[in-house]
Order: C-alpha cells, then structure tokens, then sequence
C-alpha cells in the first residue's frame, strides 16, 4: 500500500526525514522555487548544492560499475543568479547528485524515488531507484538530459518525489544485510560491487 500524507507526516516527525518540511513548499524568501516537501501521497526531496558531477568521457577508459574509475565523473561548480542556486547538466549527459534530506527507514517501508514533472517536461529524467527497508542516508540522486540543450539543475529546490510502500516486515532488511550503500553520507556514492 501506497502511504499517504498523515503517515509521511507523523513519520517525518519521528526523523524519517531530516529535514522535513510538513507542507508542500513552492515560494521561499518571495522567489518561486520548484516545489519540495509534503504531498497528498509523497514527499519531493531537494537536491543538495554540496555536489554534482558529470559523466566525461576518458580516452582508453570504459565505464565499469565492478571498478568503478571516479575519473570518468567531473564536479560541475555551483552557480547563481537571480534563481537561485544550480547546476549545468549539458545536452545528452547523465550526472550524480545528492539529496538534502537524510532517509531512515522502518523495516516494513521501501521507497521508490521518480522524477518530477518540471524536469522532465524540459528533458531531465531522474532514474527510477529504490532505496530499501531499513536503509539510511542521503540517497545518491541519478540525472539524464535527454534534451539537445543544456538545462539546469536547482539546488535546494525539488528535484525527485519518494514514494513510501508498506509491506509485511521483511525477513533480512537492508541495514541487517549491512548493505553495500547504508549510512550514505551527503556527498555522491559511486558504484560498489
């Protein structure tokens, strides 16, 4: 079952989400911001200013998730204007980012993490994860530009929604297999085998 607000509320409460904000927030300090926080069935996660890096291409080097080269990500600097704070994610790449907010999950609750409307009416796509029962940490946030122009990426602002599911309590959660990205900190995960 799907959770819905009163429940992502009391839990957000109780430090599931940290920070949490208990309504939906779509205007701070009077400028309009992509919207994050509480919704009717979700909650929008912020994407966190402290990194964002850019697949690049290395000559001689392919992309292995088993060994995963950190050379073949390049940090993209935080700019700003009158916006607000942002990242470039430049036509047809793919980039890593990290939320805001820190996840600590019941045993019982798996997350879904899907893309938000307002990106992906401008090309980006958010990758469909899952963050597991009993996970923690800051989720590590995958982005594509599908489009043929470079677009930005808002810090502080909405950039996924989570999606909470109850299911009966699980034999062997996440934090009981001391799984491989538990207690991931606010800074980009790479892949680990």
């Amino acid at each position: 079952m799907i959770k819905n607000d009163a429940w992502i509320k009391q839990m957000g409460k109780e430090g599931m989400i940290t920070p949490f904000e208990s309504k939906l927030i779509r205007h701070k300090d009077s400028l309009a911001v992509i919207s994050y926080g509480l919704g009717s069935y979700g909650y929008d996660i912020r994407l966190s200013p402290s990194e964002f890096r850019i697949f690049r291409h290395v000559p001689g080097t392919v992309v292995d998730p088993k060994n995963f080269n950190a050379d073949n990500l390049e940090p993209s600097p935080l700019r700003e204007d009158e916006n607000g704070s942002y990242f470039i994610l430049p036509a047809h790449s793919y980039g890593l980012g990290v939320a805001l907010e820190k996840l600590s999950l019941p045993d019982y609750i798996t997350v879904l993490c899907i893309g938000k409307s307002s990106y992906a009416r401008v090309g980006i796509i958010a990758n469909l994860t899952p963050a597991e029962a009993g996970w923690r940490g800051h989720l590590t946030l995958e982005f594509s530009n599908s489009s043929s122009a470079d677009c930005r990426i808002y810090a502080n602002e909405g950039c996924c929604q989570l999606l909470f599911l109850e299911g009966e309590p699980c034999e062997v959660s996440y934090e009981q297999r001391n799984g491989k990205y538990q207690d991931q900190p606010e800074k980009v995960v790479f892949s680990r085998v």
